[in-house]
């Protein structure tokens, strides 16, 4: 592994931090107007769906960080994807568990729970803009470009210098 960092950790770090504290204000809020419409049953279904929401976008992000670790390593993009693909693939195996086990249970009401979700996802959209305006990352990243190629050197070029040309004009 690698202790240089990749040029996207910053941006994936602060989205997830964001998004952690964006999530639990928006709990509260889906939670209380669940509450409000249907008490009990509103507020767990609104606790739960931005619950859901949050813990399924953040394994992409905690996926690829974790990823990122062994950046450097000649196997680095065999890992990386496959990382990101097994992160990928837990979130499906994830939400098919949870949607089964969920399905039918008397103390969801289905309307809060999914629109609870919807409000989880669109939070972390609109974070993920935030963040990618305000951070400067350049076009490209991450690679180190060699000072000269031994064929740009003009055969015999090796021992001159190059000819100085004076600031002023030569009007003779």
């Amino acid at each position: 592994m690698s202790p240089s960092p990749v040029s996207s950790t910053p941006i994936l770090r602060r989205t997830l931090i964001w998004s952690g504290v964006a999530a639990a204000v928006l709990a509260v809020v889906a939670g209380g107007i669940g509450f409000l419409v249907a008490q009990g049953s509103g507020l767990i279904s609104g606790l739960l769906g931005v619950v859901l929401a949050a813990l399924f976008l953040a394994i992409t992000g905690l996926s690829i960080l974790i990823a990122n670790r062994w950046y450097g390593d000649p196997l680095y993009v065999q890992l990386f994807f496959a990382i990101v693909l097994g992160g990928w693939l837990l979130k499906l195996g994830v939400f098919v568990v949870v949607m089964i086990v969920l399905r039918g249970q008397p103390w969801i009401e289905p309307m809060v729970f999914f629109l609870s979700i919807v409000a989880g996802v669109l939070m972390s959209l609109v974070i993920d803009v935030l963040v990618l305006m305000r951070m400067r990352l350049p076009h490209v990243s991450d690679t180190s470009l060699p000072a000269e190629a031994p064929e740009d050197v003009a055969p015999g070029a090796e021992n001159r210098t190059p000819p100085h040309r004076s600031g002023g004009s030569d009007a003779s």
